[in-house]
């Protein structure tokens, strides 16, 4: 009974105290429900100042930002309405001074009326006043035909006849005189005109024919090219046989020899060596070797397809290496190889029209011009040299002579020689085939025109179209039509005598007469 009541008593004090502690956890949660209601009371509250906060800042943000775009927008409408009264200031000016020139039209349209009416008026009495001469010489002729017994044709025949029995005296006359001027003066001109000759074709000659320039990556280059003592450019120029100038020219070393080929192999050696950096007497040996075999080579290969290209077979092969030489030749910048090329395509062409032997003039006018490549070695003109070193390598007469013949160091015997010159002339003068350097270029312009002005009665003179024609302009008072005739082939014959040029030059005499009269009323 005993074990029952604690049975008993145990379990009701069980249920009393899990009652209880049910209780304590409903409070408990009572109380955080109202903690938490109380903070989401605040934080709403928070959130509904921060919001009215943010409204006021975007109104007052809104409200600057629509003042200031007013503010430039009023200063855009002023800038505005200032540049429209400027224009407008001006539009009324431009309107103001085109009524002006307006009514000055109109007052020189009047005053133009007047001037027409009296010129009409005056023509009219010039007509009248010819009529009137006319009459009167009428009457003198007729008069003067009776008191003389001879009729107007006998007259002017009489009169011809003294004219020119008298024109014939005076240049008789005159021929004699420049005879005895022109011996007593021949030693002296003679003398001047070979110095002058001589000073301007060193002149070209140096500048065109013998100078190649090598740049260079530094001034620095050039210690190592001369070397300890000088013995690595003594070295280049005892291998190749030209001159090496070092001076203050900036980055670049300047090659100096007759001829082009070893001209060619300097250079070529000399930019490999500055490019494989190594400098030195062994090394400048074998890059000379090196590259006089490949500019050998290149020249043999050139030679061969000037022929290929031009249909020209059979020429022996050392001819052929001469001709490839001429790739490294020019002629007032025009390469010569380039130039027989073409007068040898000119030749068959010019040969095919006249029912000729194509291939012959094919093969004089590729080797006209092969005495340039020796005639630096070889004394004589280039004409000749070639002609010689043709027939040494066994051409057929006629090409020996078309070669000697095409600038008539030996007479023209042959329509091929004459085919030969035409071809020559039409390669080297054809616009853009030759040029000079800018120095001669101008020299020979300013010489044209004091060659033109030294002759009497030339007012002005001007060298136009690259100095291939010269205009003159002549005193048509003291210049009669006749005289401007001779005046040009005087002119022409001084230009060929002093100057040396590429092509021909035209020269034009202009002469003009005036007839200026002022109306005045």
């Amino acid at each position: 009974m005993m074990i029952e009541m604690g049975l008993i008593f145990g379990i009701a004090s069980f249920f009393v105290g899990l009652l209880l502690s049910y209780l304590f956890r409903a409070k408990l949660a009572s109380n955080k429900l109202k903690s938490a209601d109380a903070v989401a009371a605040r934080i709403i509250d928070d959130a509904e100042r921060q919001a009215d906060t943010l409204l006021k800042e975007s109104e007052l943000e809104a409200k600057d930002r629509l003042l200031k775009m007013k503010s430039e927008f009023d200063a855009e409408t002023r800038e505005t309405r200032a540049e429209l009264k400027k224009q407008e200031r001006r539009i009324v000016r431009k309107i103001e001074l085109i009524d002006q020139k307006q009514e000055t039209f109109e007052d020189r349209e009047k005053e133009l009326l007047k001037l027409e009416k009296q010129l009409d008026r005056r023509e009219t009495d010039l007509h009248e006043a010819e009529a009137k001469c006319a009459d009167q010489m009428e009457e003198q002729k007729k008069q003067l035909e009776k008191i003389s017994g001879l009729t107007s044709e006998q007259a002017k025949e009489l009169l011809i006849r003294a004219m020119e029995n008298e024109a014939r005296y005076e240049g008789a006359r005159l021929i004699k005189r420049i005879e005895n001027e022109s011996k007593e003066i021949a030693d002296k001109n003679a003398k001047k005109i070979i110095a002058t000759a001589i000073q301007r074709y060193s002149g070209d000659f140096v500048a065109e024919r013998t100078v190649s320039v090598v740049p260079l990556p530094s001034d620095e280059m050039k210690g190592r090219i001369i070397g300890r003592e000088g013995r690595n450019i003594r070295a280049l120029e005892a291998a190749t046989g030209i001159d090496l100038i070092i001076d203050d020219t900036p980055e670049a070393v300047i090659l100096s020899g007759f001829n082009p080929v070893r001209r060619e192999v300097a250079r070529l050696s000399l930019l490999k060596l500055i490019a494989d950096g190594r400098i030195h007497p062994a090394r400048i040996e074998d890059i000379v070797k090196s590259v006089t075999d490949e500019v050998d080579l290149a020249i043999k290969e050139a030679g061969e397809q000037a022929t290929f290209d031009v249909g020209v077979h059979g020429i022996n092969p050392e001819l052929i290496k001469v001709l490839g030489q001429l790739k490294f030749r020019t002629s007032y910048a025009q390469n010569v190889l380039q130039h027989s090329i073409e007068v040898s395509f000119l030749c068959g062409i010019m040969a095919s029209e006249l029912g000729l032997n194509t291939k012959l003039a094919k093969r004089m006018g590729l080797l006209h011009d092969i005495g340039k490549a020796i005639d630096h070695e070889v004394e004589g003109p280039h004409a000749v040299i070639g002609s010689n070193l043709a027939k040494k390598y066994g051409e057929s007469s006629k090409v020996v002579q078309a070669i000697a013949a095409h600038h008539e160091d030996v007479p023209p015997n042959s329509v091929y020689d004459f085919l030969v010159q035409a071809a020559d002339g039409l390669s080297g003068a054809r616009p853009g085939a030759r040029k000079e350097l800018l120095e001669n270029y101008v020299k020979r312009l300013e010489d044209l025109e004091k060659i033109a002005t030294s002759f009497k009665g030339v007012a002005n003179s001007y060298a136009i179209q690259a100095g291939r024609e010269l205009r003159v302009i002549v005193e048509g008072e003291n210049i009669s039509d006749e005289e401007s005739v001779l005046l040009s082939r005087d002119i022409v014959k001084k230009i060929e005598e002093t100057l040396t040029f590429p092509g021909q030059i035209k020269v034009v005499v202009i002469r003009e007469t005036r007839a200026v009269e002022y109306a005045n009323k």
